[in-house]
């Protein structure tokens, strides 16, 4: 059941979509409105992902390129410790560790392992409609394409999800998110976040000399700070405990990004047809579980596999939509849950379900860090 099939984003659930899809002998091309090569920050692969990532052959490789982490710490602003796990924690309750890894580097192993000439960029979609032999592509600046399907894969903005959806308006989800990469190696007994009242710190090794970082605060939507990003952030969480003083000391100000946090209503409508919805086209995810990209990563090997056994791509679609919505919609309500908790307001509230949350008991903890991020947490269609 070989066909044309034309994937609209080249980002790493378009990039992961496509790799998945030519190893199983498909015809795959992949257009991308974006002409930057911006190196971005950094990303965390849960097992879960390299599952995934290891069904498409670059799981290997992403662990290469990437720093491990194997417990996962959380601290007050204080220095002292809310949850102080076991060093081989993450490794025991997912069978094996946690990889954060820059962008630029996950999406070039994608792009690596596809056939030269796959991408295209700089061509923008403005329209998809199935007709009765396909379906028809309209872009701003390029011919009209016929193709047999279409995947979307074009983030949460998405003009694939609108032509399934109607309507689907971006909502603030009321914080702002800042991310940086500090040329700085770190202590990974440390790696795991620091929270404060309203406020919340990532920081994990990338790797021997570099760490990545993100901070979340509510903030009004559009707002920036003055005196640049960084300055605020090191004025904001100066007195805050290590790292977190000598990462920012080791960011540059360009490396630093900032970015108001949108989520959007999920897509009613996945597949339908020969067009079908992936990563946060479909399920858009705020940030606080990790697993933003990694769901996007299962979405790419999952899709593929239903392809694989199915008669026809709409079939193939309807199954995949079938079978991902309730893990996914499970991840994407508990990740706003958290997001809300993290920023409620009056900030003391938040620090009290902070520090409430420290007497969870670690095994039940584990336990359900494993239901979302273990790697058996990853299954194809047919082996439940």
């Amino acid at each position: 059941m070989a066909q044309q099939i034309v994937v609209v984003g080249a980002g790493i659930a378009g990039l992961a979509t496509a790799v998945a899809l030519q190893r199983r002998g498909h015809h795959v091309s992949v257009v991308e409105a974006r002409t930057d090569t911006a190196s971005g920050a950094g990303i965390s692969i849960w097992p879960n992902a390299l599952a995934a990532l290891d069904h498409i052959g670059v799981g290997d490789a992403v662990r290469q390129a990437g720093g491990r982490i194997t417990g996962g710490a959380v601290r007050w602003r204080d220095g002292s410790w809310l949850r102080r796990p076991a060093t081989e924690r993450l490794v025991t309750a997912l069978g094996e560790p946690l990889v954060v890894v820059q962008r630029s580097l996950l999406r070039d192993i994608l792009a690596a392992a596809l056939t030269p000439g796959t991408v295209e960029y700089g061509i923008a979609v403005t329209a998809v409609a199935a007709t009765s032999d396909g379906v028809r592509i309209d872009f701003s600046d390029a011919p009209v394409r016929m193709a047999g399907a279409v995947v979307g894969a074009d983030g949460t903005s998405s003009v694939v999800a609108r032509r399934l959806n109607g309507s689907l308006r971006d909502r603030y989800a009321g914080y702002t998110a800042w991310r940086g990469v500090a040329h700085c190696a770190m202590d990974p007994e440390l790696a795991g976040e620091t929270l404060g009242p309203g406020i919340e710190v990532g920081h994990m090794p990338m790797g021997p000399d570099r760490t990545y970082w993100f901070a979340t605060e509510r903030s009004p939507e559009g707002r920036g700070s003055p005196d640049g990003e960084l300055s605020y952030l090191r004025q904001q969480l100066a007195g805050w405990p290590e790292p977190i003083p000598a990462v920012l000391a080791a960011t540059a100000p360009a490396d630093v990004l900032r970015n108001d946090l949108y989520d959007r209503r999920r897509a009613r409508r996945w597949a339908h047809g020969p067009i079908v919805l992936v990563g946060d086209a479909a399920h858009p995810m705020r940030p606080h579980l990790g697993q933003g990209g990694c769901q996007a990563l299962e979405d790419a090997v999952i899709l593929a596999a239903c392809v694989e056994g199915a008669a026809d791509l709409p079939t193939a679609f309807a199954r995949f939509a079938a079978f991902r919505r309730p893990r996914v919609n499970r991840i994407v309500r508990e990740s706003a849950l958290i997001g809300r908790v993290v920023n409620v307001r009056p900030a003391f509230l938040s620090a009290a379900a902070s520090y409430a949350s420290a007497l969870i008991p670690e095994p039940l903890v584990s336990r359900h860090l494993a239901s979302v991020a273990a790697r058996a947490a990853f299954v194809l269609p047919g082996r439940r």
